[in-house]
């Protein structure tokens, strides 16, 4: 972790739970973001998460999305989808698990919308993600079971969507039915095993609060060298791995945490399950830990590629 005052004097910052904070004199941050369908199992003396992805897409764009619109590009390279050269003319590349169309956007911008298909689970996502991209062929339908044919794509990818399937190794071999055995699947987590995921301090500081509370450090691909296993598992060929790292100012505290109030995602649904005095806790205390305003998020993304 690095900071910086007001004179733009470089300052060490010791606590590890600061790690993947910068402060900066900061400038004008958009906010964006993303939810879930899921509910694990109980288990003895731990916090059970219970997601609902079934909310706007505008709530999602303020939450996750100030985080995966600078992912997408990242990915996008990494994934090797088109390189403004002329040569992406014909590929032809699917989205899964698209929601509001955050890396959507970036296939279109690469490939034009008649190269770019995008499935997901969520109705809200859906007719977001149609709206935005009229030209975009969007479809509703979970990873496990994908509506294509075999070889349709070039490269299918999946954007912070691994750790969210309901059979992560199902929905990568899925991802390689529908691609060509010259293409490319790829998948990126954000690293909340590690802590240097985009919500790691939130989650952190819940635990710090109730030692119960795992957030989604212990999801699919969200610990390094798991997703290379799950493509292993799924019979992907050639496998390579890479970090992203993206960073996102905010220019207040408030700007920082009033999208974990809207209830996307399982840090959503964590804080809109605790009573009052319980949210004031939990704000108060990542507000101690988060350097002084304006400050940079820095997050990490472990992704992996392979073919069918």
């Amino acid at each position: 972790l690095s900071h910086t005052d007001s004179n733009a004097t470089p300052v060490a910052i010791p606590p590890p739970s600061h790690r993947g904070l910068t402060q900066l004199p900061g400038q004008a941050v958009e906010s964006v973001g993303r939810p879930i369908e899921r509910s694990d199992e109980p288990c003895e003396g731990r916090s059970v998460l219970v997601v609902s992805f079934v909310v706007g897409a505008d709530l999602y764009d303020r939450f996750m999305g100030r985080y995966s619109v600078p992912l997408a590009p990242l990915f996008a390279d990494f994934a090797g989808v088109g390189n403004f050269a002329g040569d992406a003319r014909g590929q032809r590349s699917l989205d899964v698990g698209c929601g509001p169309g955050a890396l959507t956007t970036e296939l279109v911008r690469r490939l034009g919308p008649a190269s770019v298909c995008g499935v997901d689970p969520s109705d809200p996502f859906v007719v977001a993600a149609r709206e935005r991209h009229p030209d975009v062929t969007v479809q509703r339908a979970a990873a496990e079971q994908l509506p294509f044919g075999d070889d349709e794509f070039d490269a299918s990818l999946a954007q912070l969507v691994v750790h969210f399937m309901k059979d992560p190794v199902v929905g990568l071999r899925e991802m390689a039915r529908v691609t060509s055995n010259t293409g490319v699947v790829a998948a990126c987590v954000w690293d909340h095993e590690g802590g240097k995921g985009p919500l790691s301090l939130f989650w952190q500081t819940a635990h710090d609060l109730d030692p119960s509370v795992d957030g989604e450090s212990g999801l699919a691909g969200a610990r390094e060298g798991h997703l290379e296993e799950l493509f292993h598992n799924a019979g992907l060929q050639h496998i390579e791995a890479a970090a992203l790292s993206i960073s996102t100012p905010h220019q207040t505290f408030d700007e920082w945490w009033q999208p974990y109030t809207l209830g996307v995602g399982p840090a959503g649904s964590y804080t809109a399950a605790l009573d009052p005095d319980q949210r004031d806790r939990l704000r108060e205390r990542c507000r101690s830990l988060l350097p002084t305003p304006p400050f940079v998020v820095t997050a990490l993304a472990w992704a992996v590629r392979g073919s069918p």
